[in-house]
């Protein structure tokens, strides 16, 4: 029968796992892969962004709160989930930007903050790993903070030179970015213009800098358009994070998986034989597992 396939996921902050790459995680658990999401911070920093929940209350329990959309979210998406611990470091908004506070992790110096990652990795021994591009998939601090130490932990888990009291090495052998893919956008803005409904993305379309659209990066496109509703409900699960009745909810979801029902990905490292384009995180890691 052969190994066990095993999918790890980095993620910054409780809600991302569901708002990235949620529908592949629930595609590749229900094929029996085991999928664990590393959660570095606990996003206490967050904002309310339900209006429903917008109350003092909530906001006086959100780093509580935060803990149990995810311990929800995982039960949904049927995935494992463990935290890093480090501490949300805000998103910083004014001209000039503010200092982060001092206990942010993307203060954190980068080689410090991957030893955990490199624990884990170690200890759960992923074949394929997923994190977030050179610039966060947005520029909040800790995402891009993710994506540095994420690559370092890929590389240096197999080392034994490095992290040497972090358990036995262990080389995952494929390493992916999320892609915003705004092709999609534009996809799912004409089909929605052509059945005569409105688009939630027709500023956002115009505003785009071009320089921004990462759409011929992508290299890896996975089907999951089955799991869209799971997708949505983890991503339900948070309830201060998500206005249900918001951007991210405006599409029908029937139009989602006629026109674009893939999640898509960069392949930006790889120890296998793997060639471009793919349809599957474990293309050529299928061959060596089961060898």
């Amino acid at each position: 029968m052969g190994e066990q396939l095993r999918l790890m996921a980095v993620h910054a902050h409780p809600d991302d796992e569901s708002s990235k790459g949620a529908a592949t995680m629930a595609r590749y658990v229900a094929e029996g892969v085991d999928v664990l999401v590393v959660t570095c911070t606990g996003g206490e920093r967050g904002s309310v962004l339900n209006p429903k929940l917008d109350r003092p209350e909530i906001w006086e329990q959100l780093p509580e709160l935060r803990r149990a959309e995810m311990d929800r979210a995982r039960e949904i998406l049927g995935i494992r989930q463990e935290w890093l611990g480090f501490v949300d470091s805000g998103y910083p908004e004014g001209d000039p930007l503010p200092p982060l506070p001092d206990d942010a992790f993307a203060l954190v110096p980068v080689e410090e903050a991957a030893a955990p990652l490199v624990r884990l990795i170690r200890s759960f021994r992923p074949h394929v790993v997923l994190t977030y591009d050179e610039d966060g998939g947005y520029p909040h601090p800790d995402h891009v903070m993710t994506h540095k130490i994420s690559m370092v932990a890929f590389d240096a888990a197999g080392d034994p030179e490095r992290y040497p009291g972090e358990g036995p090495v262990w080389q995952p052998l494929k390493l992916y970015y999320h892609m915003w893919n705004m092709r999609r956008i534009e996809t799912l803005h004409n089909a929605l213009l052509a059945e005569g409904l409105e688009s939630p993305y027709g500023e956002w379309l115009k505003n785009l800098d071009p320089k921004r659209d990462k759409s011929s990066r992508v290299t890896t496109r996975v089907e999951c358009g089955e799991y869209f509703e799971q997708r949505d409900d983890a991503l339900r699960a948070h309830a201060t994070q998500v206005d249900p009745d918001g951007q991210w909810f405006a599409v029908p979801r029937d139009m989602q998986v006629k026109h674009w029902p893939t999640e898509d990905y960069e392949l930006v490292r790889s120890m296998v034989d793997s060639p471009t384009p793919e349809d599957d995180l474990f293309a050529g890691v299928r061959e060596r597992v089961s060898a």
